[in-house]
């Protein structure tokens, strides 16, 4: 008889003809809440623990999201010297990354506890993505648990394919669609929302997110059934993470909040206004005793950040005023600048009020693509964005400790919202690769990025389809009126004392990409539709102050711009330009110093030239042309005097193919030796006389490319 649990089962159908299964009570059951989620071949297995108490000081939610890709799950050996899985990969990190952003805002304000959520793919069916059960899977385990979670919610993935919204779909059904978008929320309302557009319309965007939510509320409830099935979701478990003066609260605010409102009003910049601001609670405390600076300093600090909070946000509903005396659809001040970076194959500046970006573009052949060695992405890449994120840029002094999950997530961003305006590869045969250097920072640097990364790629000369321009919007409201403002191009302090960060990146015909991320539990549609009509004007806005600076690609590149030269020739010729170990076509690049590459497509192969040097590009063209050239009967060539024999001597007339001039071929003249004829390495004019049908054997002549003697001068030399 069986020992196993039997475990408690909860199903979803999703009216695609996939169906997900929520599986709890089998494995890892010593974790504070575990599930496995299953859909065909693909299973998660979801894990949460949280400590029973706060750590000393702790005022936020440490809470930390992990994803992880089991090389097993797609029947692969991990490619690393270790053969191991090792540190999370990009494509890793920004799966945490649309779990954290779904999970975080659902947690009380004032649950202190440090709390692990672990997703990882124990098993997957190559075709299929697992990344869009990966909310359902975290949030099923949240809800087996006592931990304080005010959900349930769930992510799904949304595309259009032959103008049909799908659910959920394959690889093979995603390489077909105009979107690809996750939708993630509760049974309510939308949270976060993440994707990459074909220039689609806000009406078709907003009409994507609401079919992707109508299948979130099943999902809701499935997790609620399975709840049901174990007798009902556990209590939450009783914690006290805080100590609270509400003496000292309110004498917080009686004697802050006025100053900081003026404050707030004045339109200061960022430097001054944290200054001024961080002078108020400084001579607050300093009004303390030594007795109450040492008991109240850290909660009086804690109780003015939420005054700070509350008068900005005041200001911004009842008066529609903002931190730097903006209106509510203003836009920042713009400059641009391309060719900023003399060496760079493209580059840009473009700066935004406080927040400035640097971008420069590298062109690169087939040998500098991105190598992908993840279970669900293998292959390579032809395209990269990399963003970094200095302390500088924000005026403070850290350590650099590698790239943060923060810049991994920025920049992936701004590449999906630049990769859709790019050429296809016919157009474009380069490697490309973006870097943005964000200089200053006050609010959307990935949004500069974009603007950046648009007119850089353009000063580079590459033939985008359009300009790219991104904003980023904010939302202030209050639940208890109902009352809101819609913020466009939002500051830092208006992003984290804000309800919303969204960001949209598009071109003049429509969206390419988005992110969004909602601090409150709540966002009414009205509330969507009005944020991307307003997102809309102010990227229009924003395009039209990029294209003063440049509105169309360089007609050229730039002068040390390497350029690159395509050779199409038949699959069975592959070898030959090769060579055996690769002799030939290591060769061919040290006599020319061009960088050759060959890709194998279907029946042909692809040969890539890249050289600076036009000398060296056509010197590399003629070999390689001659190498699959087939020699023409009667054709006559210039060839090199290989070896020399008793008959004759042996003639290259093209890369590796040698013909016979025999002796009888070489003059008119008899000659009865080859002594002082030709010697080795001789450049001479034969032409092709005959090609032998069986062998394929080469004979040549030189005697037919000379004047034939008359019958006297015959007699003459006789």
């Amino acid at each position: 008889m069986s020992n196993k649990p039997q475990g408690f089962r909860s199903s979803i159908q999703t009216g695609n003809g996939k169906s997900i299964e929520i599986e709890t009570g089998i494995l890892a059951k010593q974790a504070d809440g575990s599930v496995v989620v299953k859909c065909g071949d693909t299973m998660l297995l979801a894990t949460v623990v949280s400590n029973k108490d706060a750590k000393d000081g702790v005022d936020f939610m440490p809470l930390t999201v992990d994803y992880q890709e089991k090389f097993a799950a797609v029947g692969r050996i991990p490619g690393s010297f270790f053969r191991r899985e090792a540190r999370p990969t990009e494509y890793e990190i920004l799966i945490c990354r649309i779990i954290d952003r779904a999970l975080r805002p659902l947690f009380p304000n004032d649950y202190h506890a440090d709390t692990q959520v672990m997703v990882t793919l124990m098993s997957s069916d190559k075709n299929f993505p697992p990344d869009c059960l990966v909310g359902l899977a975290a949030s099923s385990a949240l809800m087996m648990s006592d931990i304080p979670f005010e959900g349930p919610i769930s992510e799904v993935r949304v595309a259009k394919i032959d103008g049909q919204l799908v659910l959920n779909p394959t690889l093979s059904e995603l390489a077909k669609s105009t979107f690809d978008m996750i939708v993630s929320g509760t049974e309510k309302d939308i949270n976060m929302v993440e994707g990459e557009f074909n220039e689609i319309s806000e009406a078709e965007m907003l009409e994507a997110v609401k079919f992707g939510h109508d299948a979130i509320k099943l999902q809701c409830q499935a997790q609620w059934d399975l709840c049901n099935q174990k007798g009902g979701r556990k209590p939450a478990r009783v914690y006290n993470h805080e100590t609270n003066d509400e003496v000292l609260r309110k004498k917080v605010w009686e004697l802050t909040y006025d100053k900081v409102y003026v404050v707030a009003k004045s339109g200061a910049p960022k430097t001054e206004r944290s200054e001024k601001f961080k002078a108020i609670i400084t001579e607050f405390i300093d009004g303390l005793t030594d007795e109450e600076k040492a008991a109240q300093s850290g909660l009086a600090k804690k109780y003015y950040h939420d005054v700070e909070k509350e008068a900005m946000r005041r200001m911004i509903l009842d008066e529609s005023i903002r931190l730097d005396g903006r209106k509510l659809d203003e836009v920042r001040p713009i400059w641009s600048e391309v060719g900023y970076l003399p060496a760079a194959h493209g580059s840009a500046v473009f700066t935004r009020g406080e927040t400035q970006s640097v971008t420069s573009v590298t062109l690169g052949g087939k040998l500098d693509e991105q190598l992908l060695d993840a279970p669900m992405q293998a292959g390579y890449s032809r395209l990269m964005l990399h963003y970094n994120f200095p302390s500088f840029s924000t005026g403070e002094a850290r350590p650099n400790r590698g790239t943060s999950r923060r810049e991994i997530g920025h920049g992936n961003l701004a590449l999906r919202g630049l990769k859709k305006s790019l050429p296809d590869i016919e157009d474009n045969p380069y490697v490309i690769r973006i870097v943005s250097d964000i200089l200053e920072s006050n609010g959307s640097s990935s949004m500069a990025t974009v603007c950046a990364g648009s007119l850089a790629l353009m000063d580079a000369g590459i033939k985008v389809k359009g300009g790219v321009s991104g904003v980023a919007m904010g939302l202030i409201s209050d639940e208890k009126t109902g009352k809101y403002s819609i913020l466009t191009d939002i500051l830092g302090d208006e992003d984290h004392l804000g309800d919303m960060d969204f960001k949209v990146v598009g071109t003049a015909k429509g969206i390419t990409a988005c992110q969004m991320d909602i601090k409150i539990n709540g966002l009414r549609w009205e509330m969507l539709e009005e944020a991307l009509e307003q997102a809309r004007k102010g990227r229009a806005h924003i395009l039209g102050e990029m294209n003063k600076t440049l509105d169309t690609p360089n007609a050229d590149y730039k002068p040390h711009t390497p350029r690159i030269e395509r050779i199409i020739i038949d699959k069975d010729q592959i070898g030959a330009v090769i060579g055996p170990g690769g002799k030939v076509i290591q060769g061919i690049q040290k006599e020319t110093g061009a960088v050759i590459s060959i890709t194998e497509v279907e029946n042909t192969g692809i040969v890539e030239i890249m050289s600076n040097d036009g000398e060296s590009m056509a010197a590399a063209i003629k070999i390689i042309r001659g190498i699959v050239a087939v020699p023409e009967l009667g054709t006559i060539y210039e060839g090199k005097v290989r070896s020399i024999v008793e008959f004759g001597a042996f003639v290259e007339i093209l890369p590796g193919k040698d013909g016979l001039l025999h002796i009888s071929e070489i003059s008119w003249d008899r000659i009865n030796k080859m002594d002082g004829i030709f010697k080795e390495g001789d450049i001479i004019e034969v032409k092709l006389i005959e090609v032998d049908k069986k062998t394929g054997k080469l004979r040549l002549s030189r005697k037919a490319l000379l004047p034939k003697p008359t019958q006297d001068q015959q007699k003459q030399q006789n």
